[in-house]
């Protein structure tokens, strides 16, 4: 029979000792905040790459809207897409539709960096656990649009300068030289109220319109979601940006008037309000006037957004599988 003192040797069994853990192990910490499988640095990193990838395989096509949203008194004399064409190529060849593109360079990357990450960031903030809610969609690309826009429209300003034809600049260096010393500042931002209340409702619609068409194509045919999910980002990518594209046409008809003001004969104006441009464009051209360069836009904005969404998501996709990875190696 044991005795009372036998007790405590009976209990002190090596196996019946609990393994304290490691005084720096906390599993309930995350060592840095993760939404939808990825760090908020990736996010910016695949905006990036998508914004630059976007922009400068469509530059030419922005080329020909902004010559023919510009178009009060500068030298093209027709609205047409075709006639546009000709004449740039005619007087300045190939290279004409390139005017500028450094400016988009140096802008792209980094607006399209802020643009993904807020939206990203204010997505997960807004959903309130609910993936599929379009009022979230809405607002978190219009919080995107108000940060972007203020990194890119002094280089959409220099670059809209560079594309109009026999425009004295002789680069974006150039330019940005010129307009400082001759307009100060506040003329890189001349459109930024414009472009804000353009992109507004642009990234609005397209966000919306993008999330509700992906998630529509891949419960339309399940199989598809692995297989084929470039073809889906291409598809809903393309329709949100001709639907968001064709809404906004007036406003930024109006944003490429301001930004070309006293610039190859376009048209300077007083106040450089935004009632002020609309008043002058319908006095001249009549409403009409306000959906001009539509078409190119919509040319523009499809394939643009197919690449952008299927650049962006193929970077997602590459980071989600290198944080996997990386998840493995450390466990």
């Amino acid at each position: 029979m044991a005795t009372a003192t036998d007790a405590p040797a009976k209990f002190q069994q090596p196996d019946l000792i609990p393994i304290p853990q490691p005084p720096d192990y906390h599993p309930e910490i995350v060592v840095s905040p993760v939404h939808d499988g990825l760090h908020y640095w990736q996010f910016m990193v695949a905006g990036s790459i998508a914004g630059m990838v976007e922009h400068m395989a469509m530059f030419p096509v922005d080329t020909v809207k902004t010559r023919m949203q510009a178009l009060v008194s500068c030298p093209i004399k027709s609205v047409g897409i075709r006639q546009a064409l000709q004449s740039i190529l005619k007087s300045e060849g190939v290279s004409g539709f390139y005017r500028g593109i450094g400016a988009m360079g140096l802008g792209a990357g980094p607006a399209h960096a802020v643009y993904f990450s807020v939206y990203e960031f204010c997505k997960e903030a807004f959903s309130g656990g609910k993936p599929n809610n379009p009022a979230a969609h809405a607002a978190s690309g219009v919080c995107a649009t108000v940060a972007s826009d203020a990194v890119f429209t002094p280089m959409d300003m220099v670059k809209q300068r560079l594309q109009l034809s026999s425009s004295q600049y002789k680069g974006v260096m150039d330019c940005v030289r010129v307009v400082l010393r001759e307009e100060g500042v506040k003329a890189f931002y001349a459109s930024y109220k414009t472009t804000v209340l353009m992109n507004a409702p642009f990234t609005a619609v397209h966000f919306t319109t993008y999330e509700a068409a992906k998630r529509g194509l891949l419960e339309f045919s399940p199989e598809i979601a692995s297989d084929e999910r470039l073809v889906v980002h291409a598809t809903a990518g393309a329709a949100a940006g001709v639907s968001a594209a064709l809404i906004t046409t007036p406003l930024d008809v109006v944003k490429t008037q301001l930004q070309c003001q006293g610039v190859c004969g376009c048209d300077r104006f007083k106040s450089g309000s935004i009632r002020d441009v609309f008043k002058t464009i319908i006095k001249k051209d009549g409403y009409s006037g306000l959906m001009r360069g539509w078409m190119p836009r919509m040319l523009f904005h499809a394939p643009a957004a197919a690449i952008c969404w299927s650049t962006y998501e193929a970077a997602k996709s590459f980071f989600q599988d290198l944080n996997a990875t990386n998840n493995i190696n450390n466990t």
